[in-house]
């Protein structure tokens, strides 16, 4: 019984179209950041510029590997690590590069304090990382900086997009809340994805079943929302943290109304 069990899992698993997982992880994500392809261009520009082309880099909190994909797509000669936890999101990532031998994936807690011994490589050009650090909470942030700066290189960089609210502005803060707010439901009356809808669709696919339930024990429910601990931090706090954590030089290198990319440079 077991054995077939295992069969119909594979069997799932090789009719899945893991193309379509990606793409459909990118939409979802993009109701929430309709300008995540310009942050992400700004991304790989700055590490173009700073470390060249052909660079060794760790994708951190990966996902899907949307980062990755990104990066592979722009430079031929570049080489990928991705780290996530979230075992559905994993599974997504295994399957749409399974042909790519430029990209490994490595499972793994951030907050793990030996986590970095899982990591194939000891020294990466550019530490890449989206929309993920504000799942961690502010002290847990601050150690994970200080151990970014020991996995790369001297002149490599760490790049940080995120949600980084500015306390200062809390009327610009509410405007932009509202204005993103209203666009979100308009988009989702016409039938776009959410957070909680794209999990209930793979939840469903026997692919992802199994890591989904069990991405669902370590975080919690999508539905009743999983990102209670998390803390988000202004761009300025993530530049101050950097500068203590090691880096030479910080700054940031791309803003919208409510999130910004901090460089750190080791």
């Amino acid at each position: 019984m077991a054995e077939a069990e295992a069969g119909t899992r594979a069997g799932a698993a090789v009719r899945t179209d893991w193309r379509r997982w990606q793409e459909s992880w990118d939409r979802q994500q993009e109701w929430y950041l309709p300008d995540r392809e310009e942050r992400f261009r700004t991304m790989l520009d700055t590490v173009e510029a700073l470390v060249g082309t052909a660079p060794k880099v760790l994708d951190l909190a990966c996902g899907t590997g949307s980062i990755s994909d990104r990066l592979l797509r722009r430079f031929a000669g570049a080489t990928s690590t991705g780290v996530d936890l979230d075992p559905a999101l994993l599974t997504i990532a295994r399957g749409y590069f399974a042909a790519d031998s430029r990209v490994a994936f490595v499972t793994a807690d951030l907050r793990d304090p030996r986590w970095t011994d899982a990591l194939p490589h000891r020294a990466y050009d550019a530490v890449l990382t989206s929309t993920a650090l504000h799942w961690l909470r502010t002290d847990e942030l601050r150690t994970l900086y200080g151990q970014l700066a020991g996995v790369l290189r001297e002149g490599g960089v760490l790049l940080n997009a995120d949600h980084m609210p500015d306390p200062a502005t809390p009327r610009i803060n509410e405007a932009v809340d509202a204005f993103h707010r209203a666009r979100r439901e308009r988009e989702k009356a016409a039938g776009t994805q959410d957070w909680a809808d794209w999990w209930a669709s793979a939840a469903a696919d026997p692919a992802l079943a199994e890591p989904a339930a069990e991405r669902f024990r370590i975080f919690g429910d999508p539905v009743a929302g999983d990102h209670s601990d998390g803390e988000a931090q202004s761009a300025a706090w993530h530049v101050d943290a950097l500068r203590a954590a090691g880096f030479a030089e910080a700054r940031t290198v791309w803003a919208s109304p409510a999130d910004a990319m901090v460089l750190g440079l080791r």
